[in-house]
């Protein structure tokens, strides 16, 4: 039986290459790809269960990174919301072709690929069934793809945002990848993440969830076994970290 029904997942972009290396001519493995749109498919056949995603470009594209090589910040980060438009549509067609009814809805206008932005539309299409993927952050530089998470999460009344991660299976106060000795924690307040200065999420989306009361599930996207975990979060286990 699932604790929450309408649940906002956000996938950075880096979980699409999975544990290889990112090079110029693979950004998405596609093995990992599927791996996570089969438990997307898993989680929608119960009944009752509405989904949106918020999809990162950080495996294309870093606006940040760019900005501190020269180029101009606004184009940078423009750039960057385009990235994650070419993941959301290659996670819609992983999700097609298992048979999971999907929607691409972008802040910015590619009306030949996907839908604008809408959000009582939006909300038709979860309570019709469908999995939204929001593509193209807020639709404004400055503002990081977890902002975006957070924000669609509030408008469409989600029950909680899982931010699903690739090698790290919750919040610690050091990297776990580099330090052996970092200390995990199982529950968090938004006060405490952000005072702690933890760099899991930014600070804007850490603050806008903390104003809606909206809780945080922070998790790996698979477990020690390589099942997957996105279920087991909406169903309410204890994995990764809670913040709320």
């Amino acid at each position: 039986m699932a604790k929450y029904r309408r649940v906002l997942l956000k996938l950075s972009g880096e979980a699409l290459v999975g544990n290889g290396v990112r090079n110029a001519h693979q950004i998405i493995d596609y093995d990992t790809l599927t791996r996570i749109a089969r438990q997307v498919c898993e989680v929608t056949r119960e009944e009752g269960i509405e989904l949106g995603i918020v999809v990162g470009g950080g495996n294309i594209w870093r606006g940040q990174v760019a900005a501190e090589r020269g180029m101009d910040r606004v184009q940078a980060d423009y750039a960057g919301l385009l990235a994650t438009i070419i993941n959301a549509l290659a996670l819609q067609d992983a999700l097609e072709q298992l048979g999971v009814v999907t929607r691409v809805q972008t802040a910015i206008a590619v009306t030949s690929v996907a839908e604008p932005y809408i959000r009582r539309r939006a909300i038709r299409h979860l309570e019709k069934g469908r999995v939204v993927i929001f593509g193209a952050g807020t639709g404004n530089p400055y503002f990081t793809t977890d902002t975006a998470a957070a924000l669609r999460a509030v408008e469409i009344g989600a029950e909680v945002l899982l931010v699903a991660k690739n090698r790290v299976d919750g919040i610690y106060d050091a990297d776990p990848r580099t330090n052996p000795h970092a200390r995990k924690f199982d529950r968090l307040s938004y006060i405490e993440m952000l005072q702690l200065g933890l760099r899991v999420m930014d600070s804007t989306a850490v603050s806008l969830c903390m104003e809606n009361k909206l809780p945080i599930i922070v998790f790996g996207l698979f477990g020690p076994g390589g099942e997957g975990n996105i279920g087991r979060a909406i169903d309410g286990e204890h994995i990764g970290t809670l913040v709320n």
